[in-house]
């Protein structure tokens, strides 16, 4: 009954939104000249905090803005605030998924203390408050530009990539864009994101990511999500690591950069560098880990070198016969958040109906705007499918399913299409004629790279 237990949103996760929301369309227009509506979404944040241990000072952060003070203490106060009315709500859905799924999961990661201080961070929070004092409508071209020079510094610090990464690419969206006055429509809630956590990312004591640990054992790839943007093309894989100790849900991410003229299938050529996980994808094996590094919150860091092919693995009979024992990791501190939800799930017994599945009389949507161009995976697949190996998703305030892999049956055979089908290139002849006229492409840029190089 699936569908049923994930009918309704948990209680207080909409206020919790509704909180956020106003917040952010506050920093729309910039906390130096906050009008009415913007007065009453600050105060709304500080009466959501009143009887928790944080609530005098979010109140008293919310009423120096409004007398026109806006200081980093007071900023790094209400981005607080919003991380964790938005964690709050990301615990309350997965704790309702886990139910749902009778799914039994890891307790709390601890943080980890560390300390990103020094002059670029200094410069980059100083950036963060004048975004917040201009409000993303009051971004010029020189505003946006401005935290260059502290973001490039950071970028050398392995101690430091996370900030700057997000930096990075907050300065570049803003950077498109710039001058925001003139944009219709302005990302509220992702820019909000962004400047939330690198903020908060930013202060001279912060819970940084916990250590991850070798680990031995067997990775049963349950299915894949893939990332594909004009820069980079990233493949997630989500799966089940067995050990001694028993099961447990794992996922793994590699990426790399591209241009945005590599799209579809050739994007899989920019991740060779990973020969025995791309072959284990697209030959459905298992994968033997030796030494891989494992975080608390389930990611495995993936090093190729440590990692060798398996037996023949089928996701959908992996699924059927150890998903449901499988235990589930926490989420690292900062990362909670509802857009983060991805919960591997084994769907069956349905029927297809519009844009969504039926499941026992109950509709649970399906995001069919993230099947992805560089697989065979396609809407009329999963509208004809039988099964589905998915992931459970929080999105626009209700709970989806984004498809990884089916069954259908065609021409009276069961067939299992799966996002990674074409991890070493395309198997149908026409996606595959198209995939070499486009490799071409890839082969010149590499090649016109390692002249530059040389030279």
């Amino acid at each position: 009954m699936l569908a049923e237990a994930l009918g309704a949103p948990p209680e207080g996760v909409e206020a919790a939104v509704t909180v956020v929301d106003g917040l952010d369309r506050a920093l729309v227009h910039g906390l130096s000249r906050v009008d009415d509506e913007g007065a009453a979404a600050l105060e709304a944040t500080a009466a959501a905090f009143a009887d928790s241990p944080p609530g005098e000072r979010i109140a008293e952060a919310v009423g120096k803005i409004l007398a026109g003070t806006v200081s980093d203490e007071h900023l790094v106060a209400l981005a607080a605030a919003r991380l964790a009315l938005l964690a709050a709500a990301h615990d309350a859905l997965l704790a309702q998924s886990d139910s749902a799924l009778g799914r039994h999961r890891d307790g709390v990661i601890p943080p980890i203390a560390s300390a990103p201080n020094g002059i670029p961070v200094a410069g980059c929070r100083s950036w963060l408050r004048e975004l917040a004092i201009a409000g993303w409508r009051g971004v010029d071209r020189e505003l946006a530009s401005a935290a260059a020079q502290s973001v490039q510094a950071l970028l050398p610090d392995p101690g430091q990539r996370r900030l700057a990464v997000l930096l990075d690419g907050l300065t570049a969206e803003l950077q498109a864009v710039a001058p925001v006055a003139g944009q219709q429509r302005v990302p509220v809630r992702r820019w909000a994101d962004l400047w939330s956590r690198a903020l908060v990312l930013s202060q001279p004591t912060v819970a940084g990511p916990a250590p991850a640990t070798p680990v031995d054992g067997r990775l049963l790839v349950l299915g894949v999500d893939l990332h594909e943007h004009p820069t980079v093309f990233r493949a997630q894989v989500h799966g089940l690591l067995e050990q001694s100790d028993g099961v447990r849900l794992v996922r793994t991410s590699i990426a790399a950069p591209k241009v945005d003229t590599i799209t579809g299938p050739s994007a899989w050529r920019m991740l060779a560098g990973f020969p025995v996980l791309l072959g284990a994808l697209a030959q459905r094996r298992a994968v033997e880990l030796s030494g891989m590094p494992l975080t608390p919150s389930g990611d495995l860091i993936w090093d190729d070198a440590a990692a060798g092919a398996g037996e023949p693995s089928d996701p959908f009979t992996v699924a059927q016969v150890r998903l449901a024992g499988a235990t589930a990791m926490s989420t690292a501190p900062l990362d909670r958040h509802p857009a983060v939800i991805a919960e591997p799930v084994l769907l069956q017994g349905y029927t297809p109906n519009g844009a969504g599945l039926e499941l026992d009389g109950r509709p649970l949507p399906v995001a069919v705007d993230r099947i992805p161009a560089a697989g065979p995976l396609t809407r009329e697949l999963v509208g004809a499918s039988t099964a589905c190996i998915g992931l459970l998703r929080w999105d626009g305030g209700r709970w989806a399913v984004q498809p990884l892999a089916v069954q259908v049956v065609q021409k009276k055979k069961l067939v299992t299409v799966h996002t990674a089908d074409w991890a070493l290139g395309p198997t149908e002849a026409k996606a595959a004629k198209d995939e070499a006229g486009a490799g071409m492409a890839v082969a010149v840029l590499r090649e016109r790279a390692g002249r530059l190089l040389r030279t």
